[in-house]
């Protein structure tokens, strides 16, 4: 697979793009620069969040947000919030709204169990233990985060197969909660069944969709605004991360999905070509 021509005729100034397996970067574009994460800082504060969730600082089922909600509704865009509002529009589990005010009072929940800094978490409980050295928080935990495509694909190796983050927190970031929820993935419409773990989305049979036809139903991971997006995909054994410097609109609801089927298909376990193409990526591992 050639990556730089499969990303050439996208209409951006520059991107970066890396394909992960369990070994680590198997291809990389890499254009030198750091680029806002947007929502895909949701990952890295679910993350923290459920470390800290996983030791007792606190708990999953904490009353937080409106009325009914729990942190564990917070994570899993089940509390009924509105996207930037403290209003509710929905009662909690009953509808998948995805909510950056969620996330924000999901952090500040925490904030206020430790009494110190969201941001300072972060970097306890991932960035410094991952060695994202690239990444920072600048602004609000739902979407503030600057980060190098390099520190985006040693995260989505850790979430292929952790190795420094507990198997139990990945798991509840990428495993269904609040099952036969509807409602709307942002940028691809109103879904009947809007699969969400603790964090990140799951693919399940959802179409349209971001990721491609062949990416197994667990596909879990998460797309920004700034046309990020990061995807896992366990049956696969792959996963894939892009960043560049034009936010998301039409153009990437047409290219990624073609991406994402071409690195299954020149890398998916069973692939012939996977040995000779590892082979040659490896001066592109970080």
């Amino acid at each position: 697979m050639d990556l730089g021509r499969e990303i050439a005729d996208w209409p951006v100034g520059t991107a970066s793009v890396a394909i992960v397996d369990a070994d680590g970067v198997v291809d990389l574009v890499d254009d030198g620069n750091i680029h806002r994460a947007a929502s895909v800082t949701k990952v890295l504060t679910a993350l923290t969040i459920l470390d800290a969730a996983a030791e007792g600082v606190v708990g999953l089922d904490d009353p937080v947000g409106p009325p009914g909600s729990t942190l564990r509704h917070l994570l899993a865009h089940a509390s009924g919030y509105a996207l930037d509002e403290d209003r509710a529009l929905a009662p909690p589990g009953t509808r998948r709204i995805y909510s950056n005010r969620g996330i924000d009072v999901a952090a500040t929940h925490l904030e206020r169990r430790t009494g110190r800094s969201f941001e300072n978490d972060l970097h306890d409980r991932v960035l410094d233990l991952l060695g994202l050295s690239s990444t920072a928080l600048d602004g609000s935990p739902a979407h503030g985060a600057h980060a190098g495509i390099r520190d985006l694909a040693i995260l989505a190796r850790e979430l292929l197969q952790p190795t420094l983050l507990l198997p139990r927190v990945v798991d509840q970031i990428s495993t269904l909660a609040f099952p036969g929820l509807a409602g709307v993935l942002p940028g691809f419409g109103r879904q009947k069944t809007n699969d969400w773990g603790l964090g990140c989305e799951i693919r399940d049979h959802k179409e349209p969709h971001w990721t491609a036809p062949g990416n197994s139903p667990r596909t879990f991971g998460h797309f920004g605004q700034s046309a990020s997006f990061l995807w896992v995909d366990p049956d696969a054994q792959l996963a894939c991360v892009s960043l560049c410097d034009t936010d998301f609109g039409p153009w990437a609801a047409k290219v990624w999905p073609r991406l994402s089927q071409a690195v299954l298909d020149a890398y998916a376990r069973g692939s012939g070509s996977l040995d000779a193409d590892r082979d040659r990526a490896d001066t592109a591992r970080p």
